[in-house]
């Protein structure tokens, strides 16, 4: 029985429990959720998760770290590094992305430490399969991606994204549209050229209810992919993201009434005054399945900051409803990310997520801001330190300022800090 069968039944099962304690909230309104299809669970059955979570309405905005190897940036140790990082960052799930050789132990290997949700993008694994073995993408066949979609459930992955929205529809809409860039996802490129070489429909799509039957036997989440995503601004919010996003509402419909729990993948390159309405319609077309969006990033400008630019429009889109933001490194569209790149892109992305739930009025939000201004005001460094979303940074910036041992103040205002002389005043006057 998956989590959605059990809520649909009204059995509040351990794991619902254990989130509704993480989240503050009463086991009931997360079953609740669940049956509806507006929270989702993403836990295999057959593995064990230290750090469960829930995403979906009412609950705290999270966030994904993307990892993994790539052709030619293939070392097994520096994924362990980058998931430890992500972890000790607060990465609420991670993203296993490997395209290298050795991408099966590195998914071993991330399986086996990550105290999260893990998740992949299986189309990955079959296209480096297929190009190893010195065949084209065109000879990937119906049966090879179902193959790899059941060994890595049995594997043990949480969530899958599957791009089942590249249709052929969608393509003819991509191709009347004349994007400035047309396909930025990589796996909705390669179901664009086998699609292209073969004349055929996405098997995702053609053969969806196979992936259903696959993702029920181990209770894998859908993460239902954006293979249209725009990949610059002027691209946003065009036909062919709509009529992809049409397309992932009625296979979001088809998954629930098969009892697998979905999510829906959004975009991307999304100008500020767009994102709301983004959101808004992928809640209306999705019957309010959670929304999981990258960034969305705000310009283009900008390489080498995309943590930023990502962070301003996660925050955008979050606090418009939003459930979960995939962060986005200093080094996208740059490099493979390094160790101290995931660091700082979760991070900023767990800024974002936590400004949203401020404006979104979740549960414990403002709470943790009036804690640490309360440490401010006493001018209890220690306790600021401690409360901050990244305490080794608020920690090394303290500790190298030239304050002696003991001062209540900083190296900003000295003996000219308002809040101690205001401070002083109050005392003065009693």
């Amino acid at each position: 029985m998956t989590q959605l069968d059990a809520a649909r039944k009204k059995i509040i099962t351990d794991k619902m429990r254990a989130v509704a304690k993480r989240e503050g909230v009463n086991a009931e309104f997360i079953c609740d959720g669940v049956s509806r299809g507006v929270i989702i669970i993403p836990a295999n059955s057959g593995r064990d998760i230290k750090n469960l979570c829930a995403i979906g309405k009412g609950l705290k905005t999270k966030v994904n770290a993307n990892i993994g190897s790539s052709l030619g940036c293939e070392d097994i140790k520096d994924e362990a590094e980058k998931l430890d990082a992500a972890l000790k960052a607060g990465a609420d799930t991670v993203m296993d992305l490997s395209t290298g050789e050795d991408l099966k132990s590195i998914r071993g290997l991330i399986l086996e430490r990550s105290t999260v949700p893990v998740g992949t993008v299986p189309i990955y694994e079959i296209v480096s399969d297929i190009i190893r073995s010195g065949m084209e993408i065109s000879d990937i066949t119906k049966d090879d991606i179902m193959a790899c979609l059941k060994k890595q459930a049995e594997e043990g992955v949480d969530f899958f994204t599957v791009h089942c929205g590249v249709t052929r529809e969608a393509l003819r809409q991509l191709q009347e549209e004349k994007r400035l860039l047309d396909i930025v996802s990589r796996g909705g490129a390669f179901l664009a050229q086998w699609m292209m070489r073969t004349g055929q429909e996405n098997p995702l799509y053609e053969y969806y209810d196979d992936v259903l039957e696959i993702a029920k036997a181990h209770d894998v989440t859908l993460s239902l992919g954006d293979g249209m995503r725009p990949g610059c601004i002027k691209d946003a919010t065009d036909r062919a993201q709509i009529t992809e996003l049409i397309t992932l509402g009625g296979l979001a419909r088809r998954a629930r009434d098969f009892g697998v729990q979905v999510m829906i993948e959004g975009p991307g390159h999304v100008p500020i005054d767009q994102i709301k309405v983004n959101i808004e319609l992928e809640k209306s077309l999705c019957d309010g399945a959670p929304f999981y969006v990258l960034g969305p990033i705000v310009t283009d400008i900008a390489p080498g900051y995309d943590h930023i630019t990502s962070a301003i429009g996660g925050a955008i889109a979050a606090s418009a409803g939003a459930d979960f933001l995939c962060y986005v490194t200093p080094s996208e569209h740059l490099r493979l990310p390094t160790i101290e790149d995931v660091r700082e892109g979760v991070i900023a992305s767990k800024i974002a997520a936590h400004a949203a739930d401020i404006a979104k009025g979740v549960r414990g939000a403002k709470e943790a801001d009036n804690a640490i201004s309360l440490a401010r005001k006493k001018r209890d460094w220690e306790k600021q330190i401690e409360l901050s979303i990244d305490p080794d940074k608020a920690r090394m910036f303290r500790d190298s300022s030239k304050v002696k041992p003991g001062d209540d103040v900083c190296t900003m205002c000295d003996k000219y800090c308002s809040i101690k002389i205001y401070d002083e005043a109050l005392k003065s006057k009693r």
